[in-house]
């Protein structure tokens, strides 16, 4: 029995720049398919820019069609009026595909950093560096909210195995 390809959507959530990216897991390695990022504007309001995000979403989610969806939480802020308005981006990207019937999954960057490196307290640069190998890429992706979104899904694609090991 041939296994199922499934297409995680990493999150890495913003105002500012929401990171994306698509891993695809064919025969158990996970392959980078696409990634970006969803801008949007300072100069408009927070309701606008919330907008745009869920809009930008619905898109990448039509072209893409994933089989599940992971948002990088919340897990340390310093300022707080920053932490509420990126919460209010990742209440966005949580519903947007829940109301599409398709899973989401929550990683703190505790746990994205121990999946990609085995070490918690592991450096920006070097889950960048991660990234990059494990998807062979020729250069770490720019921006690097779409290089933090592809840790997500890389996250999400090492939890699965472990799931269907456990099950």
């Amino acid at each position: 029995m041939k296994k199922k390809n499934v297409k995680i959507l990493g999150l890495d959530p913003g105002t500012a720049i929401t990171g994306w990216g698509l891993v695809e897991e064919i025969n158990g390695e996970p392959v980078m398919k696409a990634y970006g990022s969803i801008e949007t504007s300072k100069n408009n309001s927070d309701v606008k820019r919330l907008q745009e995000i869920a809009r930008d979403l619905r898109e990448i989610l039509a072209q893409y069609q994933p089989d599940e969806v992971a948002v990088e939480d919340l897990f340390f802020f310093k300022n707080l009026k920053t932490a509420i308005k990126v919460a209010q981006a990742r209440g966005v990207l949580i519903l947007i595909p829940t109301e599409q019937k398709i899973p989401v999954f929550e990683y703190t960057p505790l746990q994205i950093k121990q999946a990609l490196t085995g070490y918690g307290r592991a450096e920006k640069k070097q889950i960048q560096i991660m990234v990059q190998n494990i998807l062979k890429l020729k250069k770490i992706p720019k921006p690097d909210d779409a290089a933090d979104a592809l840790a997500v899904a890389l996250c999400r694609q090492q939890s699965r195995k472990i799931e269907l090991l456990n099950s």
